[in-house]
């Protein structure tokens, strides 16, 4: 398993600055509001953009979460990174202790989002017939309340807002 420390060096991640802490903050928690409400709003019409839009709601409250909490910027690779960086979270018991929440719940987390990047890439190139599009709109109504509505709760929580 490759250290936050081994990915810093690779520039892979990095240690925000104090001046840009709020507006990268700030982008995060936008961004992933905007990608959640357009993931609820379209599982119907629109399936494939609501499990994208649902991932990257994911991925977006993920890298608020490593900001806010750790001060950890993803620089490159984004979307593998992040998930690295939430499992080696997940496994450094010294940090688990300063979040003060429970190992399982953060397994999860980590789980969650590594499955919700595999869907995301499947359906994001799909060839729009009439049989697929009944299809993925069957799944995105399944990650949406089995996966993101879950993963998006539980991360909320994290970060000290209040769950709707």
């Amino acid at each position: 398993m490759v250290k936050i420390e081994t990915l810093i060096k690779e520039g892979k991640v990095s240690k925000i600055k104090e001046l840009e802490l709020t507006r990268y903050a700030n982008f995060f928690k936008n961004s992933y509001k905007d990608n959640f409400e357009h993931s609820k709003q379209n599982t119907e019409n629109f399936p494939r953009w609501s499990i994208i839009s649902g991932y990257y709601a994911m991925h977006d409250i993920t890298k608020l979460f490593l900001v806010k909490e750790f001060r950890l910027k993803i620089e490159f690779e984004v979307h593998s990174t992040t998930i690295k960086v939430l499992r080696q979270l997940i496994k450094d018991k010294e940090i688990l202790k300063l979040i003060d929440k429970g190992y399982t719940e953060f397994i999860s987390l980590a789980n969650d989002l590594a499955r919700a990047k595999k869907d995301r890439v499947k359906v994001q190139y799909y060839t729009g017939t009439p049989y697929m599009k009944e299809i993925f709109r069957k799944r995105s109504k399944e990650f949406m309340v089995n996966v993101v509505i879950p993963y998006i709760k539980k991360m909320r929580k994290l970060i000290g807002e209040k769950n709707d």
